[in-house]
This record gives structure tokens, sequence and C-alpha cells, in this order.
């Protein structure tokens, strides 16, 4: 953030007005509430979107969620707008139309909208920036809407549009200083994106109580998996199937195959489930920046922003799967130290040969020390570790060390990826 204090009337570029809202509002700082936003939203009618609404809620999985739903759909002919939080390079990657980041010149347009319309009324940052988002997309004759839920659900920003679908992916421990110590209370959390009559889509494979009981009190039509919907890996692909409606055969995609079953229910109870033939092309081809993303293959770098248990979890199993090929995984991991550190880094230990930890700046940001710590303690024998100041300088480190057959996995938050990211496509450019 810049030492120079901005005011709104000085505010020219979108990089003016990122730093006057942080300023205003420190990036890093919840607060949960609807009271807010619904305030200054209904000055402009900002909560009516264009189009067909899908608001997608979960501990895990919703980028690629909606990515596959965004794919899918424009592949169909449809136009889509993608709301999604936080960015990894630029934070014009909040909000794509059609496949493209929003100009910043758009965003700057929208800001200015929402700081006029705001008047004595102070947003956190995330409220401003999601109300800035649904100003550009009103302006937008998109058929879909694809807004991600910021952190869980009932009383994030996102939820004051009225949803046609609603999506629920995963529900894990994430978040429990504001979302609840256990999965009734998260899921019931969650579950606050559920309206009353309205469509919802469950891909939670073991949806607690609260959640069911929440479709259940709104009369919401629902389909759930592993009861109205269902997939299966294969060794060479995998199967779904909802109804009398099949697909067998598909390619296996890069992102995971769970949410992308759950992006199909989605297209079933919209009756725009693609042939099988544009789906097997759309799945072969998509991907999402940070999620088991290859930077290279020779020595293999892999990002991906798996930052709480469930997460690592599945993250566990993919590098499970890649080790045979490789003669030493090494990971760099740095997290933040509101996260179930032991518990994330637990499922990984038996995979990753060799630790190198980093501290992350900010109040949330773990130290290095604090990570060692949760590490030894997730470990069921010594760990190999090595400690550093910041990811730039880690990262940089081990570039040079890295053999041709090494496997280094970069994970832990969005905050750590984006970091490596934006060093390595400076050294490669």
């Amino acid at each position: 953030m810049s030492a120079i204090s901005l005011s709104s009337q000085s505010c020219q570029t979108l990089a003016d007005w990122l730093c006057y809202i942080e300023q205003s509002h420190p990036i890093d700082k919840i607060e949960l509430g609807l009271e807010r936003v619904k305030k200054v939203a209904a000055r402009a009618d900002l909560a009516k979107l264009p189009g067909k609404v899908i608001l997608i809620a979960g501990t895990n999985g919703k980028g690629s969620t909606a990515r596959t739903l965004e794919q899918l759909l424009l592949a169909q002919g449809f136009s889509v707008g993608v709301y999604s939080s936080p960015h990894l390079l630029r934070f014009n990657e909040r909000l794509r139309l059609n496949n493209h980041d929003v100009t910043d010149a758009l965003w700057v347009d929208a800001l200015a909208q929402i700081e006029a319309l705001r008047h004595e009324i102070a947003l956190t940052y995330f409220e401003f920036t999601t109300l800035a988002a649904f100003a550009i997309l009103k302006r937008q004759p998109v058929d879909f809407c694809l807004i991600e839920v910021g952190l869980g659900g009932r009383l994030d920003a996102t939820n004051i549009v009225n949803p046609d679908i609603s999506v629920l992916t995963t529900v894990d421990l994430d978040h429990q200083d504001w979302l609840g110590n256990d999965r009734e209370s998260i899921g019931r959390e969650k579950a606050g994106v559920f309206r009353q009559a309205k469509p919802v889509v469950i891909g939670e494979l073991l949806p607690p109580a609260s959640v069911r009981a929440m479709v259940s009190t709104l009369a919401c039509p629902a389909l759930i998996i592993n009861q109205d919907y269902f997939y299966q890996v294969n060794t060479d692909g995998w199967d779904w199937q909802c109804g009398a409606v099949a697909y067998q055969g598909l390619p296996l995609p890069s992102l995971p195959v769970q949410n992308v079953a759950t992006s199909l229910a989605v297209l079933k109870h919209l009756s725009l489930l693609p042939e099988h033939a544009l789906l097997n092309q759309i799945l072969t081809g998509i991907t999402l920046a940070g999620r088991m993303q290859f930077l290279q293959h020779r020595p293999a770098i892999i990002v991906d922003v798996a930052h709480n248990p469930q997460s690592a979890r599945y993250l566990a199993t993919q590098l499970s799967a890649l080790k045979p090929r490789y003669g030493k995984v090494v990971a760099l991991a740095g997290m933040l130290k509101d996260k179930d550190m032991v518990q994330a880094l637990a499922p990984l230990t038996s995979v990753i040969d060799q630790w190198h930890l980093s501290s992350l700046p900010g109040s949330r940001g773990a130290s290095a020390a604090q990570l060692s710590a949760a590490l030894v303690s997730a470990a069921s024998v010594q760990p190999d570790y090595q400690q550093y100041h910041d990811v730039t300088t880690a990262f940089s480190k081990l570039l040079s060390k890295l053999q041709d057959d090494d496997l280094l996995i970069i994970f832990g938050s969005f905050v750590t990826v984006s970091a490596v990211l934006a060093s390595y496509y400076q050294e490669t450019t």
C-alpha cells in the first residue's frame, strides 16, 4: 500500500482506487454482514443482475465449478460474466466477461460510481469491490452471471443477489473464527445462499444435517451428489449420470472431477447439458490458474492454492499419483495463521520429501517458525525443512537447486501462489 494518502477526488487509475479503498479498510480485514452493502446497492438497484444468476458457495471448489460452467456455457453460445476472489496477479481477474478480464477503465468507472453512491456508509474492501463488480455486470447484456461467494454465504456481500440457482460445492473446516467450529455450523452458514423454492445443487459428498434441513425448510428443488446425480472415476476416464441422462468415457480434466460433476448438475437444472462431443472437447482443455497449474515440466513446478485440510487432502492425492514419475517431491509452503496449519499439512507429510517454509506478510500471515512448528506436529517423523523470510527469496533459491527430475509444489495460500507467479513470470519474460 502506498504511503501517500489518497482521496477519492485524486484517484485517476485502478491502482489509485484500490489503494484508496485499502487505506480506508485493509484488504485482509473481515467484517461480515449485509446491512451496509444492501443500503448502497439499493441506491442503484445493484443487487438485480442481468440474465440468470448462479450463486456458488463452498469451502473449496467454487473456482473450479464456476470455470467449468463458464466454459460449457460459452461453448454453447451464451454470454457469461464471472465474479470471483481473490485474484492471483491482477485485480482485473476478479471479473471476467466472456472469458476476458474486465479492463481498468470499466473498473475505474464502477468504483467511482460506488464511491458516489455510498455517501456516509463505510464499506469493507470486499464490499466496495463486489458492488463495483455488480455495477459493471448490470451494464452488460450477459445471459448468465456466475457469482462466487467470498466467505461463508449467509452474511457474505455477494448474498444480496437473488439467484436463480444456488450451488454448494463442499463443506469443511475453514474460517472457523467467522463461520463456526464444526461442519454443521459452517454448512448452515453456507446454505444461507439458498432461496425459497429455488433450485439448489449440492456437491458435498457428506452434506451436514444443517444443509439438508435448509433444503427442506425452503422447499428447494435439489440435486444432491450421490443421491440425485453420480460420478465414477475409472482407469482412463469417468462417467456421470443424473436421472435418464448419462455420459460415459469422459476425459479426466485437470480440475477436480467432483466439481465438474457438480457443474453438470447445474446445467441439468437449466436443461443445458452439452452434447457428448462438445463436453469432451471442453474437458480436455479446461484449466484454472493456481489449481494444479504446471508452470514447467523439467524440473516440474506446480502451483496450487490449497490452504485448508480438505483441499490439502485432494492435493496429497494428486501428488501421490505424480510422485512415481519424479526423483524427489519438494514443497514451498506459506500459510495464513488463522488456518488449521497442522491439519492442512498432515495429509502431505507422507508425499513430500523436502520442505521449504516461508513467512507471509500482513497481520494474518504465519511466520516460517509458526509453520515449522505446525509441520513438526503434523509429521510422524522429523521432517526435512528450511525456513525463509519471504516467498520470493525462497522460490529464487529453490530454482537454483532443483534437479531435472524434481517436482516442486508451491501451495498454502493465494498469497503464496501469487508471489511465486509474479516472480516466475518476471524471470521468464
